[in-house]
């Protein structure tokens, strides 16, 4: 059964103060236009059996933060659903075998989500350079003090070598944004991308084992998989050269988080952690107290008015789907392998 390419019926499927921070009165109308909808517009619960004939229609779902995930058993109830278009990131938590052996499409808003994580990240990599949040947070650090400060490092961002670590649709616009800095050395490490793909963008593609002891900066954009989890562990922080900082915008699992405990308490390194293993880290971790150490509660992805940007992505995406033209971020249960 293919779409109605005229208005297919659709269903937005997600928290409701997610919704209302996504969808404004001009998203709306601009939805409306492109499907026919139900009252309500958005529920946050497929198993509800009032929804039963609702579900018998829809033709196209249109998710986000709290959606379920699409298992054999919601997909009955769904017969003639076509398409899953994600309002966010990753569709990891929505998508399921199953989904993938009916042949429904999926994208993804996971480009426009990357737009304020690499911009969040390139703000952590200036203010490491002159080691701004760990100098504001140390208690015994005084006005003109360089007595103190001189224990973080040098303070300058120019010359620097910035390591990325993963070469994600984030990390390439985190290498993109670094090239403003003056004399920036960019490095890259990322096994399954092409190193020509890597050259074009300005960087150099290196292997891990090689990048770390040159970096000023460590910035990770791998995504979170077995093959990844705990990969900048024990080994790899002592291979840091003395006074590098460590940025963590992608997934906290990726970092031994014991390992970075003990190297930032002894005060070798310092981090800029957006993500933590666990999440949040537990009351009584060092990471809180030690002032080269900045945490912040996930707030690199989008937030506020940024997600804004992923309603428009999506409804972009209707439009095409609707018209038969190619979707310009579909996501395959292949490109799930090695992207989050």
């Amino acid at each position: 059964m293919s779409i109605d390419h005229r208005r297919p019926s659709a269903l937005v499927v997600m928290e409701r103060v997610a919704f209302d921070q996504q969808f404004d009165e001009t998203r709306l109308a601009r939805l409306g236009g492109l499907a026919r909808l139900p009252d309500p517009i958005v529920v946050d619960d497929l198993d509800d059996p009032a929804l039963r004939r609702r579900l018998g229609e829809v033709e196209v779902l249109l998710t986000g933060w709290g959606a379920p995930c699409l298992d054999g058993a919601r997909l009955d109830r769904m017969p003639r659903l076509r398409a899953m278009l994600h309002c966010a990131g990753s569709v990891r938590p929505q998508v399921s075998e199953e989904l993938w052996r009916r042949g429904i499409r999926v994208t993804s808003a996971a480009e426009a989500n990357a737009a304020p994580v690499a911009e969040f990240t390139f703000a952590a990599i200036v203010f490491a350079g002159k080691k701004a949040p760990f100098i504001a947070a140390d208690p015994e650090v005084r006005r003109d003090d360089s007595r103190t400060i001189r224990r973080y490092g040098e303070l300058s961002n120019e010359g620097r070598t910035i390591g990325v670590v993963g070469f994600s649709r984030i990390g390439r616009r985190v290498v993109q944004l670094v090239q403003q800095l003056e004399g920036v050395t960019c490095l890259v490490a990322d096994p399954v991308v092409d190193p020509d793909d890597i050259r074009a963008a300005g960087a150099t593609p290196v292997p891990l084992g090689e990048m770390l002891p040159r970096v000023d900066v460590l910035s990770l954009h791998a995504p979170a998989l077995a093959a990844t989890r705990g990969m900048i562990g024990a080994a790899q922080l002592a291979a840091l050269r003395s006074h590098a900082t460590v940025i963590n915008t992608a997934r906290g699992a990726l970092i031994d988080t014991a390992a970075l405990e003990r190297e930032c308490a002894s005060g070798r390194l310092q981090a800029i952690l957006d993500v933590t293993d666990p999440e949040p880290l537990p009351a009584e971790s060092v990471l809180y107290r030690l002032p080269n150490v900045m945490v912040t509660p996930h707030l690199a992805g989008s937030l506020g008015s940024e997600t804004k940007r992923m309603t428009n992505s999506a409804l972009e995406e209707l439009g095409r789907l609707i018209a038969g033209e190619p979707l310009r971020f579909e996501v395959t249960r292949d490109d799930l392998r090695f992207s989050a």
